[in-house]
């Protein structure tokens, strides 16, 4: 498996492309495209990668994605289970950059826009305050056809230059240009990760899975992400475990911990805190605050 390259089907008669997803899951490999894509999550949960960005999606949630920054929604595994007959809902808007850029965004009016399309490079979540009004917007474009869509997009993409509050995905801009051996090995450690976060994982053992010494794995790992492979692979845990404790059932902290990975409660809380910058308990007394 490796950083799929893929080519979304323009129709000849739109420069916008409108993707509506209901499925059991969404796309399960890393993939990266020329489109900058705008995403809005009606229905799952799950764990957005995106550069070395990683963290969790939930409904509501509004994403941009920058061009050829390789991504994954990867759905959380009850949407697996045929069992619970689960579906995922997504709303997504593509368009090329690069034939903006020879055509409309040559105008001096869109000045912002351009700014904002190359603050995309990294992607975005938008904040929560705008997601309501950018929402609204992508629905018209959806709804809307031939100039009348492209007008819509146009209003979209300025009340995206005007949002304030955006959270920067990624923090390494240079992961984006990895060739596709590259991916494949990246893509390679990200599945085995995340497959393997509740056991103790070595670095011996994440290095043969990426077929290096582990001197030239920790070398590459930190080169592509800007961060270790232990902080990653304790963000992936601490990640699970937020969803644990904010799901619907009640857990103690403590088994969350071990089901999670940690060796103790302990490390449990410490890892917690450098990651989410809070302790657990402070974290589930805010999301109560929030939810209440």
């Amino acid at each position: 498996m490796k950083v799929v390259q893929f080519t979304i089907p323009v129709a000849g008669d739109s420069s916008i492309v409108v993707q509506e997803d209901v499925l059991p899951h969404f796309y399960v490999h890393l993939h990266r495209h020329q489109e900058i894509q705008i995403t809005w999550i009606k229905e799952g949960t799950g764990t957005l990668i995106a550069g070395n960005y990683m963290q969790p999606f939930r409904p509501g949630d509004i994403y941009v994605l920058g061009a050829n920054q390789p991504h994954l929604f990867k759905s959380d595994p009850v949407y697996f289970d045929k069992r619970k007959k689960k579906t995922v809902e997504a709303l997504s808007l593509f368009f090329n950059p690069a034939q903006f850029y020879e055509t409309v965004l040559a105008l001096p009016e869109t000045k912002p826009i351009r700014r904002f399309i190359e603050q995309t490079t990294t992607g975005l979540k938008i904040s929560a305050t705008a997601s309501k009004k950018i929402l609204t917007e992508m629905q018209f474009v959806q709804q809307a056809k031939q100039g009348y869509r492209l007008s819509a997009f146009l209003q979209l993409l300025q009340t995206l230059s005007n949002s304030k509050g955006n959270r920067v995905l990624s923090s390494a801009s240079n992961v984006y240009s990895i060739s596709d051996t590259e991916g494949l090995r990246m893509n390679d450690v990200y599945r085995y990760t995340m497959e393997h976060y509740t056991e103790h994982i070595s670095l011996e053992q994440i290095a043969s899975v990426a077929h290096l010494t582990v001197q030239a794995f920790c070398r590459y790992f930190k080169k592509h992400t800007r961060k270790t492979y232990i902080r990653f692979l304790n963000e992936i845990r601490i990640n699970e475990a937020c969803k644990k404790m904010t799901g619907n059932s009640v857990v103690a902290i403590s088994s969350v911990a071990y089901e999670c990975g940690f060796s103790s409660a302990v490390s449990f809380n410490r890892v917690f805190k450098q990651v989410t910058g809070v302790s657990p308990s402070r974290y589930m007394a805010d999301y109560r605050q929030q939810v209440n």
